[in-house]
């Protein structure tokens, strides 16, 4: 994972959320991410509104709230009686992210979308590690199809315990 600018401390991947089909990182976010705050961010941005269309930047429908509220237990997102959100919040594809950084003109924005740029970057090298891993063990699972029914078990059984752990999930017997 790339080293992030001095005084960061969140872990940007995992703030990385899956939205439309797209890798998007929340208002929010991006608006710590930058030093300000969530409603400077987002003026700056309709300030901005040409700079983006919409395969960078969209707001979420109540519904896309309702799924990542309860996908990534997000209570942030939820309206509040006093405070919190009036809107459902805005999201940045990576193309976003960086161009969010060209409206606000700090030295911190520069040095953060550089550290945005390589966290989508080592999110997408460890998808496509994971997709030739899995590539790679469909082909030897078919090849040791021919193989007697214990030979057989016992790989399966290796192929899922390597699958468990490509999936962070561990599965204890």
């Amino acid at each position: 994972m790339p080293q992030p600018p001095k005084g960061f401390v969140p872990d940007l991947a995992s703030r990385i959320l899956s939205a439309r089909g797209q890798r998007v990182l929340l208002d929010s976010d991006l608006a710590a991410l930058y030093g300000v705050s969530t409603m400077r961010f987002n003026e700056a941005v309709k300030r901005n509104e040409a700079r983006f269309p919409a395969d960078f930047s969209f707001r979420l429908s109540d519904e896309e709230v309702g799924d990542l509220i309860s996908q990534f237990a997000i209570s942030s997102l939820r309206p509040a009686k006093h405070g919190g959100r009036r809107k459902p919040p805005r999201v940045f594809t990576e193309h976003g992210a960086i161009m969010a950084a060209t409206v606000l003109n700090s030295e911190r924005a520069i040095q953060m979308s550089v550290y945005v740029v390589r966290a989508f970057v080592e999110l997408k090298k460890s998808q496509d590690a994971n997709t030739k891993v899995t590539r790679r063990l469909e082909a030897l699972e078919r090849s040791v199809a021919a193989l007697d029914a214990d030979t057989r078990k016992q790989f399966d059984q290796v192929y899922e315990a390597i699958r468990n752990l490509m999936s962070g999930h561990p599965k204890r017997n």
